[in-house]
C-alpha cells in the first residue's frame, strides 16, 4: 500500500472497505437464468416479457428498466516510481439488478492531457450500492498520470437477482484500524462471513481518505474463500 503522502498529513484518515463477491454474484445470476422458462431465450417478446427476452418473469432486465451506473471518480495512485494502482469508484442505482460480467477500460493522461496508456479488464457489478474496480501495477514509465478516466466498453446485460439470494451473502466488516500513519502505515480489518455458506473469491478493496474526504491511496487483498460463520483478520502495509 502506497504511503508516500501520509507522512505529510497529520490528520485523521477516513477508511472505506469495499467487499466484492464476484464469483458468488456470478453463481447467483447463472442460477437465476437456469431456472427461467425457455421462452426467455427465443429472441421474441412474448409471455410476460416487457422487451425481447427481458423483463417480466425473465432473469434479464430490459435496458429501459435500469439506470446507468455512475462513475463517482477514477484515479491512479502511485505505488513506486513508474507504477500505479488505478481505482474507479462507482454506484449502481438499481436495486436487485446486477451485471454478471462487463468489459471496461481505464485511460491515463499526463498534466498536458497527453495520452500515456490504458488498462482493460472485466468485472461483475453487484446490485444496489457503491463499489470499486481496482487495477494494480500499471507501468507508465517516466510519465505521471494526472488524469484518469473510466468507461464500460460494451452494453451490459442486466440480470435480476432476488432479495432472498442477496440476503444469503451476510458479510460483516469490523475492527478497522490504521496505525503508524506517519511512518509505515498498516491497515487492519476483520471480515466475517455471517452466513452458513462458503463464500469464494473475495476481493477486499481499501480506499483511504484524508480529513477533507480526498482519496489518497488504495489497495486490494484477495481471499480464496471464507467459511460460513468464520472471521478473517486482514492487514496491509
Amino acid at each position: 500500500m502506497a504511503f508516500m503522502t501520509w507522512a505529510f498529513k497529520r490528520q485523521f484518515f477516513y477508511i472505506f472497505i469495499l467487499v466484492l463477491f464476484f464469483a458468488v454474484f456470478g453463481f447467483l445470476i447463472a442460477y437465476s437464468k437456469l431456472n427461467k422458462a425457455p421462452i426467455c431465450f427465443d429472441n421474441k417478446q412474448n409471455g410476460t416479457e416487457t422487451g425481447v427476452d427481458c423483463g417480466g418473469s425473465c432473469a434479464n432486465a430490459c435496458l429501459a428498466q435500469v439506470d446507468p451506473i455512475s462513475v463517482l471518480w477514477a484515479r491512479a495512485f502511485r505505488v513506486v516510481p513508474g507504477r500505479y494502482n488505478a481505482v474507479a469508484y462507482l454506484e449502481n442505482h438499481n436495486k436487485n439488478i446486477a451485471i454478471n460480467k462487463v468489459n471496461y477500460k481505464f485511460r491515463f493522461a499526463d498534466k498536458n492531457n497527453i495520452y500515456i496508456g490504458k488498462r482493460e479488464g472485466s468485472a461483475y457489478v453487484p446490485p444496489s450500492g457503491r463499489f470499486a474496480i481496482f487495477e494494480p501495477g500499471i507501468d507508465v514509465g517516466n510519465s505521471i498520470p494526472v488524469y484518469t478516466t473510466f468507461e464500460f466498453t460494451q452494453i451490459p446485460q442486466w440480470t435480476m437477482v432476488s432479495q432472498e439470494k442477496i440476503d444469503q451473502l451476510k458479510v460483516l466488516v469490523s475492527n478497522i484500524s490504521l496505525v503508524n500513519e506517519e511512518t509505515k502505515p498498516v491497515l487492519s480489518v476483520t471480515i466475517k462471513n455471517n452466513s452458513f455458506f462458503v463464500i469464494p473469491e473475495i476481493d477486499v478493496v481499501a480506499i483511504l481518505y484524508d480529513a477533507n474526504h480526498n482519496a489518497i491511496s488504495a489497495s486490494r487483498t484477495y481471499l480464496d474463500f471464507l467459511v460460513g460463520e468464520k472471521s478473517k483478520e486482514l492487514s496491509k502495509e
